[in-house]
């Protein structure tokens, strides 16, 4: 039986695209020359549950989840901004900008988790904090560039990028490739007005 890499992500409206670049950008100039693997401004997007590798025949009943809880929720604005790590700035390893994240949208996640976990995917022992992903730390970078990468993003900020009303919900499928990840969409749930 085949499976599919995937994870349930809402999608960011094309408002926001322009200041997405031009914040990866002032990061990317920060940390040049170091070992730090960015993510394409396209990829970019909020990750409500990574489900790792799915069967085909879970998929159609994973649709089924996002079809429920999308109209059972309503759409909702988030604003974007802010700068982080994980898992702390001694060791960072992923590099965010933060969204802020209404009720509607931690319920959402919440019942996406709860739901997904009855099929068996693991639930998140963490607490969901909602974040856009803009570039992952090598697994080979030595102590010596990860010190660097600290110091470097010690006093770096990103001020509010903008807001976006979000009107929907999809599963993603992803497939690794030479040059990283390749995401397209499989399903889009909208949610309710």
């Amino acid at each position: 039986m085949s499976v599919i890499r995937s994870f349930i992500a809402v999608d960011l409206p094309n408002t926001l695209n322009q200041s997405l670049v031009q914040a990866s950008q002032q990061l990317q100039e920060l940390l040049v020359d170091l070992p730090v693997r960015w993510v394409p401004v396209e990829n970019i997007h909020l990750t409500l549950k990574f489900l790792g590798d799915v069967s085909e025949k879970n998929i159609s009943m994973i649709q089924s989840i996002l079809y429920t809880e999308a109209a059972n929720h309503h759409q909702f604005e988030i604003s974007v901004g802010g700068f982080g790590v994980f898992p702390n700035l001694s060791r960072p390893r992923v590099l965010w900008v933060g969204v802020e994240a209404p009720d509607e949208l931690i319920n959402l996640q919440r019942r996406i988790d709860m739901e997904t976990a009855r099929l068996g995917y693991t639930p998140d022992q963490r607490e969901f904090n909602p974040h856009l992903t803009f570039g992952r730390v090598s697994r080979n970078a030595s102590s010596k560039q990860v010190r660097k990468i600290s110091t470097q993003l010690r006093n770096h900020r990103i001020s509010f990028l903008g807001a976006a009303r979000i009107e929907d919900v999809s599963l993603f499928r992803s497939d690794l490739g030479p040059d990283g990840a390749v995401y397209s969409k499989i399903y889009t749930a909208n949610l309710s007005d």
